[in-house]
């Protein structure tokens, strides 16, 4: 449920630790949006502790999130290979430090070092491959089923993330999260 990436955090921290790229050290507050859809932006970002949710909103304000994002995972780099706007906002749900680097540096890594650019091919991949059976799952099962899984994968989900997020995340609305929540805790209580 909570993406992460520890080979590539540890591997970013190191450039940074290195001094010799041009990566910036950022601090975030929970719920502070750190990019919006649809606009453009120059950096891309790594988080090194927290979470945040990306997602894509509708022109009703509907929220769809796509990712919860964690140590290690990256945001923004979608638009260095596309050249266009952003996709997805990327929002902060705890307390956020990220490392940061511009496009260009971006670029140059890529280029320069090869340990480097297959990370990231690895996380591009990543990405993609875990959607599509996330995306399935959740369209073929029922949402107590959901539920029970992102308890499995995330214990404390409910705890850490809103249940607005949570109905958001599995594409159902927060009425419909509730309602299966109580049957769950009815179900587990008559056990």
């Amino acid at each position: 449920m909570i993406r992460i990436n520890l080979e590539l955090a540890r591997y970013i921290k190191k450039l940074y630790d290195a001094n010799e790229h041009d990566i910036s050290e950022e601090k975030f507050s929970p719920k502070h949006k750190i990019i919006e859809q649809d606009r453009r932006y120059s950096k891309v970002y790594f988080i090194t502790e927290g979470i945040t949710k990306c997602y894509i909103s509708d022109e009703n304000g509907k929220e769809f999130i796509q990712e919860f994002l964690g140590e290690g995972m990256e945001f923004g780099e979608l638009e260095v290979f596309s050249k266009k706007h952003t996709i997805c906002s990327v929002e902060t749900i705890t307390q956020l430090k990220t490392l940061s680097i511009s496009h260009t540096r971006f670029n140059a890594l890529l280029e320069m070092d090869n340990h480097f650019n297959r990370l990231i091919m690895k996380a591009l991949a990543d990405k993609i491959r875990y959607k599509a059976p996330r995306h399935s799952y959740q369209h073929s099962y029922p949402i107590e089923d959901n539920v029970i899984r992102l308890k499995k994968i995330f214990p404390e989900f409910t705890e850490v993330i809103s249940k607005k997020d949570i109905a958001n995340y599995i594409g159902v609305t927060t009425r419909s999260l509730n309602r299966a929540l109580k049957e769950l805790k009815e179900k587990t209580d008559q056990l």
